[in-house]
């Protein structure tokens, strides 16, 4: 049994700490051998060290933390702040498949590189960002999964803050005992109201050289589980994503493909697709959000890296007009409107030829049938009348 330790890392600079975190966590890496793919899980290690590429920022940088582990793999977390909240801005993982007791019989000896800029972890300025709970993030082909997280940058004093921002998965939607006996008649809870169809918006993501990777039109659609400080209960939010708000980045590779979307500091939402070299079939695989909404008692953030949805052929695009509705898990699932998404084998940064979805199939088909019963309708009354009329004149022979 692999065990995944608790391990402390702390950036200094001088005589202050900047940076400290105490953490858990283990990667699950797809790579490829020479009988397919293998997929294995390395803990980052108890004896992981802070790297030099570490810093508290300054002078334009953003603060870095760089644990450096086992033979030549490293992971870092970069932030970034504003008036109210920090957050791991930035993950990159870095890991070496020249590593045999890791990657056994791997087909490259390279040294790979993978970022994300959807992690979500968000807390308020001086306070612990806390979770315990198990926490998935999607980074390129990879998954990192963190536990046992109480992290906090920008720091002020030389320890963790005892003030503390605890993550969505940690947090208790029970909500709060009910008041004692009133003569008052208590006010109706208000009803949100639908936020109606959201727009359409077109988004795209390219190479380092400026080619374009990944092409996607879409209208989107939040529904978010999470508990009121207004209502000071668990409520359903559904909430449209602004196109003219939303700025779209990400990475391609060749067996995966990255669509981050931030709208403003509210909302970053990420998809991961993932390609089947050996059937040229490429799916939605991974969704994370990150979510700030005013009325929320803390940053929401979820993800799941094991879906299978969108699933198209490599140099097609995937269509679906129809809504559907992905499921993420239990607090969370994602509206589409007016889909077009191609992640792989995109030409001359255009739409490859569409495979239509089920949906939008079978809404074709209705009106397919009912038009064929109709024609089918109509044709049995022509018969009908004519084999009418022939016997009508038969009554009438010539003497």
């Amino acid at each position: 049994m692999v065990i995944v330790s608790q391990v402390t890392l702390e950036v200094t600079e001088g005589n202050s700490t900047c940076i400290k975190a105490e953490l858990s966590a283990s990667f699950f890496i797809t790579y490829d051998t020479a009988n397919g793919t293998r997929t294995v899980m390395v803990p980052l290690p108890g004896s992981a060290v802070v790297g030099v590429a570490s810093s508290c920022g300054g002078d334009g940088r953003s603060p870095w933390l760089v644990a450096l582990f086992g033979d030549g793999h490293a992971l870092g977390l970069g932030f970034s702040s504003n008036d109210s909240l920090y957050s791991v801005a930035n993950l990159t993982l870095q890991y070496n498949l020249s590593d045999v007791s890791n990657f056994p019989e791997a087909n490259s000896t390279d040294v790979v590189t993978v970022e994300t800029t959807s992690v979500g972890m968000v807390a308020r300025v001086n306070t612990t960002y806390r979770c315990i709970s198990a926490s998935p993030v999607i980074v390129g082909g990879a998954t990192v999964t963190f536990s046992n997280v109480t992290m906090e940058a920008f720091m002020t004093g030389d320890d963790l803050s005892p003030n503390e921002s605890v993550c969505t998965a940690d947090q208790s939607f029970t909500t709060a005992p009910p008041p004692p006996p009133s003569t008052t008649t208590a006010a109706p809870t208000p009803v949100p109201t639908p936020p109606g169809t959201p727009s359409q918006g077109s988004y795209s993501v390219s190479n380092s050289n400026g080619t374009v990777c990944l092409l996607a039109r879409m209208a989107l659609q939040l529904n978010i589980s999470h508990f009121s400080a207004s209502q000071n209960q668990t409520i359903q939010e559904v909430v449209n994503l602004l196109p003219n708000q939303t700025t779209s980045s990400g990475s391609c590779d060749p067996t995966s493909a990255t669509l981050v979307l931030t709208q403003g500091n509210a909302t970053n939402l990420s998809f991961l697709f993932t390609l089947n070299s050996t059937s040229n079939r490429y799916h939605l695989t991974g969704l994370s959000v990150v979510a700030a909404w005013s009325d929320m008692t803390g940053p929401f953030n979820t993800s799941n890296s094991s879906l299978d949805y969108q699933r198209g052929s490599l140099g097609r695009s995937y269509m679906c007009i129809s809504e559907q509705t992905l499921v993420v898990d239990q607090n969370f699932s994602l509206n589409t409107f007016q889909l077009q998404v191609q992640p792989f084998g995109i030409t001359r940064g255009q739409f490859a030829q569409a495979e239509e979805c089920q949906l939008d199939q079978d809404n074709m088909l209705i009106p397919i049938v009912v038009g064929a019963a109709l024609a089918g309708l109509v044709l049995i009354v022509l018969i009908a009348y004519l084999i009418g009329r022939k016997r009508s004149h038969a009554g009438y022979q010539t003497i």
